[in-house]
């Protein structure tokens, strides 16, 4: 499985930070073990937005091997462009184990795979959940600044919230890189 790291507008050293502390982070219990290639949309400012230019580059890396499972992973702005290529990826036959947007408030997340969010505050993870993402979720509770999502994802504690929530089933209390965890180890099989 390959994962597509799509950064939102923000120094390129956060989404380097990312990576390594949360994705490879040598001391997380919930380290994924078999994550594959990680691929990281290296586009700059605006270019966050153009889903045209997040298909080419996963294109071009793939070599168009629509078979080759993948994995979204985006924050910010970049949810923008990435959710916009993940579906048109699907559309030419690829294909998307899962989505997952990171602090992507107020972008509508449709798509015929797995969508999850991760939100920094609660009313950030309320008002999302109104335009698509209804698979398993995360938001930071105490409330974070934005940039600590990507920043530090396991410093972040929070609430995963099951998408087949009961009124007998409390949400459960983790990291958000414990619950990015948990969702690559799901769709990595």
């Amino acid at each position: 499985m390959s994962i597509i790291i799509c950064p939102g507008i923000h120094e390129p050293g956060l989404t380097e930070n990312f990576i390594s502390e949360c994705l490879f982070s040598a001391t997380d219990s919930c380290k994924p073990q078999n994550s594959g290639k990680i691929l990281v949309f290296p586009g700059d400012g605006l270019l966050v937005l153009s889903s045209v230019h997040i298909l080419q580059f996963l294109g071009d890396r793939l070599q168009n091997d629509l078979k080759s499972p993948v994995t979204f992973i985006s924050f910010s702005a970049g949810v923008v462009g990435a959710i916009g290529a993940a579906c048109s990826w699907q559309l030419l036959g690829g294909n998307i184990k899962a989505f997952i947007a990171i602090d992507g408030w107020g972008v509508p997340l449709w798509g015929n795979f797995p969508i999850h969010r991760m939100s920094h505050d609660y009313f950030t993870h309320w008002s999302s959940s109104l335009s698509g993402g209804r698979h398993d979720n995360f938001y930071a509770d105490p409330a974070v600044n934005h940039l600590s999502m990507w920043r530090a994802p396991q410093t972040v504690k929070g609430w995963w919230i099951h998408s087949s929530v009961k009124a007998s089933q409390p949400p459960v209390p983790l990291t958000a890189a414990e619950f990015l965890h948990l969702l690559i180890k799901r769709y990595e099989q």
